[in-house]
Parts: C-alpha cells; sequence; structure tokens
C-alpha cells in the first residue's frame, strides 16, 4: 500500500543533497482495446489512426531502422544483436522494410508517434514555480492479432534535486486520483500537468481536482475515468464509458499508477542512501535520506529482490561504473555517475542500452501480462453471459470460447517466451521483471481455465453426439418395421402400377403421411424408448415391469 500523503509534494530540504544531472522518465501504460465489431477476430486498431477519421497529430514509424546502410548506428545494431533469433523476429519481423504489414511473416508491432506534444509543464503543490520538462516521444505500439495498446512517454529534466526527481517518479504517472483531501486535493498526483507544444503554448490540462467527474463514472458506468491531459494524449481514441462515437476504444487493465522506467545519471552517487534506493526502487514519495519507506522487516531483503549489482560496487575505484539497476516491477530504475562517460554515452553507453535494449525488455514484459490480462477479462465476460436456459445464449459461448482458446494458442506460440536473450544482464533483469509482475503463475492461471473450458466444449459436444446417435439408433430399429412393411407391400401383392396416377398419389399420401409423422413421434420418444429397449434387452427384468415401461413411453 502507497503513501497517500497529499501534501505539499515534496519537501526537497528534507531529502539527500544529491544532484541528478540527467533524469529521464519512460511511462509504459498498458490498455485494453475493444473489438471493432461484435463477431472480429483480428482487429487492425491503428487503420483508424492512418485514415482520414483518425487524421491528426499522430504518424506511423514505417522503420526503426533506416533502410540505408550510411545511416545505420551502432546502437541500432547493439539492440537488434542483444536478443534472440525468435525475439528478433517478434521486434522486427524478418525483414527490414515494416511497410505492408498484414501477415505473420512481418513485425506484429505498430508505432505511431505524436507529433504536436513537446514538453509537460509539472505543478507541484504548494510552490510557485512549475517545472518543463522535454517530451523525448509520445508513442503508441500497436499489436498484430492482440487486442492490448501500450502508450509509452519519454520525459527527460535536467540538473534538478534527487528529492524532485523522486517526487516526478511518484506522481507525474497517474491516470486518475487515489483520492481527496478535505480540502478537495487530489492525492498521490501533481497539483497541474500540461503539454505544450513547441512554442509553449499549452495545449491540454490535467483535471485531478474535479472530484465530481470521477465520481459521476464510478456511480454510472461503475469504471474509473482519466485525467482530461490523458485523454487528450490518446485522443482521437476514446475511453470504453464515453458517450461519443468512436470505432476505436480502450480500458484500463491495472490501477491508476503506470508502469515506469527511470534513468538518473547522478552528480554524487555515493551520497545516495539505502532508504533512497528504496525509494528509487519502489517509486515512493521523496522523505528523509535515512527514514526507510517500509518497516525495516519486510525491506530485510530488498538487495537480494530489488538490486542487481553486477556492475555496483562502492569499494572498487574510481574506474568502476558502479550501475545499480533496481527493478520492483512496476518500476524499473538505473543509477549511475554522471561523470562517467560508460553510463552517460547515448550511442556506446548504458543511455543507450536504457533507452533501447531495456526499453524494449520492459515493453515485451508488461505487453506479456497487459495480453494475458486481456484474455483473462474475456474470459470473465464470456461466461457472465451464458445463460444455461438458452440455446442462444449456449451456441454464443462456445463460439466466444474457441475464438478465445484460438487467440491463446496464437499469443503462446508467436508472442510469449521465457528467454528473450543470451547476453546475462538483459537475460536476468527480464527474469526478475516477470517474476515481480507475476506472469508465469498469471500465464498458468488462464491457461488451465481455457483448458476447463475446452475440456467443457469437448464434453458437452460428445454429450451431444451421444443423444444423436441414440436417436438415430432408436428410430433406425423402429423404422425397420416400415421398411419391411412396405418392401412387402413393394412385391406385386397388390397391383397398384395399373391404376390411375391419381389413385397412385393417394396410395402414397397415405402411406407417406403416417410414416413421417411416426418418424417424427419415434425421435420424440427416442430417449424413453431407449429405456424400454434397454429394458427389454434385460433378462434380469420381468415382463411386467417391461410392459409398464412401454406404457410410460407412450403415456409421456
Amino acid at each position: 500500500m502507497e503513501s497517500i500523503n497529499p501534501t505539499v509534494t515534496s519537501d526537497i530540504a528534507a531529502t539527500s543533497d544529491v544532484q541528478v544531472r540527467q533524469f529521464r522518465q519512460i511511462l509504459v501504460w498498458p490498455l485494453q482495446l475493444m473489438p471493432l465489431k461484435k463477431d472480429s477476430g483480428i482487429d487492425n486498431h491503428w487503420d483508424y489512426l492512418t485514415g482520414a477519421a483518425g487524421a491528426g497529430h499522430w504518424e506511423e514509424l514505417e522503420d526503426d531502422f533506416p533502410g540505408d546502410p550510411s545511416l545505420y548506428q551502432e546502437r541500432h545494431y547493439r539492440e537488434f544483436a542483444a536478443f534472440l533469433p525468435h525475439v528478433q523476429r517478434f521486434l522486427y519481423g524478418e525483414r527490414a522494410s515494416r511497410s505492408g504489414r498484414a501477415t505473420y511473416g512481418e513485425s506484429p508491432i505498430r508505432i505511431f508517434r505524436r507529433t504536436d506534444i513537446k514538453a509537460a509543464r509539472l505543478f507541484f503543490r504548494g510552490e510557485d514555480d512549475p517545472l518543463d520538462v522535454e517530451v523525448v516521444h509520445a508513442d503508441l505500439y500497436f499489436f498484430f492479432d492482440v487486442d492490448v495498446v501500450i502508450p509509452v512517454v519519454e520525459i527527460v529534466a535536467t540538473d534538478v534535486p534527487l528529492g524532485r526527481a523522486q517526487d516526478i517518479l511518484y506522481r507525474f504517472g497517474r491516470a486518475y486520483p487515489a483520492g481527496w483531501t478535505e480540502d478537495g486535493a487530489a492525492t498521490n498526483c501533481l497539483e497541474r500537468v500540461q503539454w505544450l507544444d513547441a512554442a509553449g503554448a499549452a495545449l491540454s490540462s490535467s483535471d485531478y481536482q474535479a472530484r465530481d467527474k470521477y465520481f459521476t463514472s464510478v456511480c454510472r458506468t461503475q469504471t474509473t475515468t482519466i485525467s482530461s491531459h490523458w485523454e487528450f494524449l490518446l485522443a482521437p481514441m476514446i475511453i470504453n464509458q464515453s458517450p461519443q462515437a468512436c470505432p476505436v476504444r480502450y480500458r484500463q487493465l491495472e490501477f491508476h499508477r503506470m508502469p515506469v522506467m527511470a534513468y538518473l545519471a547522478l552528480g554524487n552517487p555515493a551520497a545516495i542512501t539505502r532508504a533512497d534506493y528504496m525509494r528509487l526502487a519502489f517509486g515512493s514519495a521523496p522523505g528523509a535520506p535515512l527514514a526507510t519507506p517500509y518497516s525495516e522487516h519486510f525491506l530485510d531483503d530488498f538487495e537480494e529482490r530489488y538490486c542487481y549489482d553486477r556492475f555496483y560496487d562502492p569499494a572498487r575505484g574510481n574506474g568502476w561504473s558502479n550501475t545499480r539497476l533496481l527493478c520492483s516491477g512496476q518500476t524499473f530504475v538505473a543509477i549511475g555517475d554522471a561523470g562517467k562517460t560508460p553510463f552517460t554515452d547515448p550511442e556506446r553507453g548504458f543511455l543507450s542500452q536504457f533507452r533501447h535494449q531495456y526499453f524494449l525488455v520492459g515493453l515485451i514484459a508488461h505487453f506479456h501480462r497487459a495480453a494475458l490480462l486481456m484474455m483473462s477479462d474475456r474470459l470473465v465476460v464470456t461466461v457472465s453471459r451464458l445463460q444455461i436456459g438458452s440455446n442462444e445464449s449456449v451456441s454464443r459461448f462456445r463460439h466466444d470460447i474457441r475464438q478465445t482458446l484460438e487467440t491463446f494458442l496464437r499469443f503462446t506460440h508467436r508472442y510469449y517466451f521465457s528467454e528473450i536473450s543470451d547476453q546475462a544482464p538483459v537475460r536476468d533483469i527480464f527474469r526478475m521483471w516477470m517474476r515481480h509482475l507475476g506472469t508465469e503463475r498469471l500465464y498458468t492461471e488462464l491457461r488451465e481455465e481455457i483448458s476447463d473450458m475446452s475440456s467443457y466444449l469437448e464434453t458437452d459436444l460428445l454429450r451431444r453426439q451421444a443423444k444423436t446417435i441414440l436417436q438415430l439408433t432408436v428410430t433406425t430399429l423402429l423404422s425397420l418395421i416400415g421398411t419391411v412393411t412396405t418392401g412387402f407391400l413393394g412385391m406385386n401383392v397388390f397391383a397398384h402400377a395399373d391404376l390411375p396416377a391419381f389413385d397412385r398419389v393417394l396410395i402414397f399420401l397415405a402411406v407417406f403421411i403416417p410414416t413421417t409423422l411416426l418418424t417424427f413421434y419415434t425421435v420424440m420418444k427416442s430417449r424413453r424408448l431407449a429405456e424400454f429397449l434397454d429394458a427389454l434387452a434385460d433378462s434380469k427384468v420381468r415382463w411386467k415391469d417391461k410392459l409398464r415401461v412401454l406404457m410410460r413411453v407412450w403415456i409421456k
């Protein structure tokens, strides 16, 4: 449970006096996309952004990797080489060009970038002066055959106190407030956030204080809405409960706090305390340097569970990079020395790895979890709509379960993998990330649920087939009587062939109509007739009881 202290955002004076020379924060916010049509299988939601209806500030990135080798940079090569071949096919496809993707042979990822948002203005409670941070990019990641979209927003600030960086890490990525104070202030959020264009003009502003808006959404739709500046960022897509008309709708998969990645290049990393590392690892609010955010007992194994110290050893001399990685699932933080080129080099250093290799690791980890949550939500909706007494509902249930099973199988064989790299740091961080997110447990639960549904469908199919076979068997058995009779009548005993055509038609109808009625009646009584045949074949049943069963067949 996170702190709900609403106040004066941050008492920076009470925190460590460490300066963050470069602070980067990447929000990775998985959202569920709603089906475009009632019976749609594979939906290409991104077509709405490329069409006339969605024309605006979103532009598709046709190719992250340039086709001209002269424009190819080393970071592109390092990023590609960091992953195993099956992950490379997932990220980049089987060829360099990303244009014209429509099948499983190409990369399933479609990326759209917002071109008008250049900065964000952050207002902190109790302070007059806001902080402007650069928005490096605001993107949308779509995935072929999976109804998930992941908005990604990267911001950067320079020369800010550690307490300010912790405050941004704690408060910026909030979809909606967790609550409000008695004076109406939103808890755990910034006082206000504004998106700015290239000229510094405000494009949109948050409305965290509009308590009635959030109350109304929960009361009327039993779902939480999101702040207006996030609605603006995701437009022209709209939130699912909105009354507006729009084919592409999204809904939230998790709670109000967005998963976040952060990069901190510190002026004096040695001055950071263990409590500060904990606050960064959990994305907690700033506090006193020696005051831990949670109880000491809870944090006994902090270094073992949340720290990756392969490159962190304060006992070494100045030649050591001393880079520490922190991961708690919802938060991934890289901390290093701003004076060390191996940590700050944007082309070959860790900064390049953070923005490319480790970003993709986080994207894959959160995509896996989001896809599983999306399919789990679909199962809940499917089961909730089932009405046993309605044949139409049961038929619809079978169709939806088969569709979910097909989606799960495609996801498993194309997207879900437990190993993504042979490079030890990338491999270890991915495993740590997945473990904290509980993805493997979620996958196992979903697979078992779908297996139960599939077993139900198979059992139901066998039951219906057995019932049909029983009806056909009984009907065929009793039809032998009519077959023998009509066959006997057709042995020239009665010379009907010489009669006039009208008489022959009447004779035909006189036989056809009773035979048809008898057949239909036999099908209707097939289950009870089967009971009579079982009793007739059982030598242990007395003739009196056999006749009683027969009478029950005809009476009922």
